[in-house]
């Protein structure tokens, strides 16, 4: 437990300060626009209504949709920039993240604005103009000054909600405490969910306590408090923003201390880190783990990109957001060469990957050895009893079964082939997290499950995976791909082509078991030292 918690603490400082920055830089942006919004708000009428009516409009979009959304508008917006006047910027990570995150900020700012503005007593403003005045004026030394307790109210829940926000900026690359709640889910690691959860929630009561003081301040007239807490605040702030900075720094002159005596085989890396992806779920983190480990060997500094979404990670490759992560072959197959049907493995293994050079200049290095399919897989007991061993035995007892699916599966072609080919019409649908599907179905709470062919937990529960006799479901083989510009980088190729078919099915079921479900739960950078072990000849 002590080096679990020693594990965690050591990653808080980069989480911790890139969660600081992403919240404060949101809540500043969202005071910038919502201020000169709200005064136009009240001293225009007509404005008020649509303003207000589409700020709150923002924030009925689910948290998550529009983070993701961010990423390609963003990418889009890059491009036209690029080609129009020269400028490029990064689509992934700091920059959807504030953009969502300000977007999310503005309701209680502009909402609060407003009405501290508005419920001004009238013979305040009155007096203003009888002693000459101006509406300018007029609204900066006596309104504002009287809304002023309302409006940090505002910012203090705005401060709150950007918080608890922030923890789901993950998906889209960006460092921050939603990295162990999202690492902690994908991986049953509840003492990692609790620690991010534990630090959002704190750093949230930290900000909503100074701003407090400050809402408290405004509201008696009284300077001293207001200077206490400005500067307390100033003080959280520049603590969090100033903490990656001291940790990074410590952890490089710990890396140059113990290189002393070590060949200067990475001077002849370039200095840019390479960046490795991994989506959200097991298997994803330890193959991280070990493409980035063998990249280090080898004298590349590295730098992971965790919990991404599938269309996220890709897009993130092919505009060199990322450098390099491994994906499937079904999932190139029909998610974005929009393939229908099936081919042999490798038919589909060529085409996929002269599909990739040529429309997107990726390099395909070639299968780790495993294949990770999708199947529907149940009990043991329940395939014995419907007499159940492939998909048409299941397709006659589906009107009476409950399904259950990742939050992916459901709106895949793999899902539409297998519904057509198969004629499958389930009595009830539901979406689950991955962490929760295999122990929902061996509990009885679902009668078939979505599930991966390599994870581990098929055999820990005792779940069979039912046969594909149509084939609608496309081969799976793990493959790593590089990035245009990683691909061209001298000795990255070379350093991860010893994975190539190094790792078999079994080797990878063992490594998931290990972080999913095991006695003693290890780490993926555990689980991925193992397949480093298990691949080397």
């Amino acid at each position: 437990m002590s080096e679990r918690l020693a594990e965690l603490f050591d990653l808080l400082p980069s989480y911790l300060g890139n969660h600081v920055l992403i919240t404060v830089s949101a809540l500043a942006l969202g005071v910038l626009i919502s201020l000169p919004l709200a005064i136009a708000a009240v001293r225009r009428r007509r404005l008020r209504t649509p303003v207000l009516a589409t700020v709150g409009v923002i924030q009925t979009i689910p948290s998550l949709a529009l983070f993701a959304l961010m990423f390609p508008l963003l990418a889009g917006l890059s491009w036209l920039t690029a080609r129009l006047v020269g400028l490029e910027f990064s689509a992934l990570g700091r920059l959807p993240t504030i953009v969502a995150l300000t977007l999310y900020s503005m309701l209680p700012l502009l909402r609060n604005s407003v009405a501290g503005i508005l419920d001004v007593d009238p013979a305040y403003t009155e007096a203003a103009r009888g002693l000459g005045m101006t509406p300018r004026q007029t609204l900066w030394q006596v309104e504002i000054p009287l809304a002023l307790p309302v409006m940090i109210a505002g910012l203090r829940t705005a401060a709150v909600w950007t918080v608890g926000m922030a923890t789901l900026a993950t998906p889209v690359g960006e460092q921050c405490l939603g990295n162990y709640i999202f690492m902690g889910l994908h991986t049953q690691n509840w003492l990692m969910v609790l620690f991010g959860c534990v630090a959002a929630a704190g750093l949230a009561l930290v900000l909503d306590g100074l701003i407090g003081g400050l809402e408290r301040a405004a509201a008696q007239r009284r300077l001293a408090p207001a200077l206490w807490s400005g500067g307390a605040l100033v003080a959280v702030v520049l603590g969090g923003l100033l903490a990656p900075q001291i940790a990074a720094e410590t952890a490089r002159t710990t890396a140059a201390a113990s290189r002393v005596d070590q060949p200067a085989v990475r001077s002849a890396a370039q200095t840019r880190p390479l960046r490795i992806g991994s989506k959200t779920f097991t298997e994803q983190y330890i193959l991280a783990e070990l493409v980035a480990a063998r990249l280090e060997e080898a004298g590349f500094e590295t730098q992971r990109v965790e919990s991404l979404g599938s269309s996220v990670i890709f897009d993130a490759l092919v505009s060199g957001e990322i450098d390099c992560y491994v994906d499937y072959t079904g999932t190139i197959w029909a998610n974005y060469m929009h393939r229908k049907g099936t081919a042999p493995r490798w038919s589909v293994s060529d085409q996929v990957a002269g599909w990739l050079a040529l429309e997107h200049g990726v390099r395909c290095l070639g299968s780790l050895g495993f294949e990770n399919a999708y199947g529907l897989a149940v009990r043991r007991e329940q395939a014995r009893e419907l007499g159940l061993t492939t998909i048409g035995d299941l397709a006659r007892h589906a009107p009476k079964l409950r399904l259950a699916a990742d939050y992916e599966f459901l709106g895949r072609p793999e899902w539409d082939a297998l519904r057509d080919a198969y004629g499958l019409n389930f009595a009830e649908r539901r979406t689950l997290d991955p962490t929760f599907l295999y122990r929902a179905a061996a509990a009885g709470e679902v009668d078939v499950i979505s599930a991966f062919t390599s994870d581990g937990r098929i055999a820990a529960f005792d779940l069979v995976v039912l046969e594909d006799p149509m084939g609608a479901i496309p081969p799976y083989d793990a493959v790593l791909l590089l990035s245009a510009s990683a691909a061209r980088r001298p000795g990255v190729a070379e350093a991860l082509e010893p994975l190539i078919g190094a790792i078999d099915a079994e080797a990878m079921r063992t490594a998931n078991l290990m972080v999913d479900r095991a006695e003693k739960k290890r780490t993926p950078a555990e689980a991925a030292r193992f397949l480093e072990r298990e691949s080397r000849p």
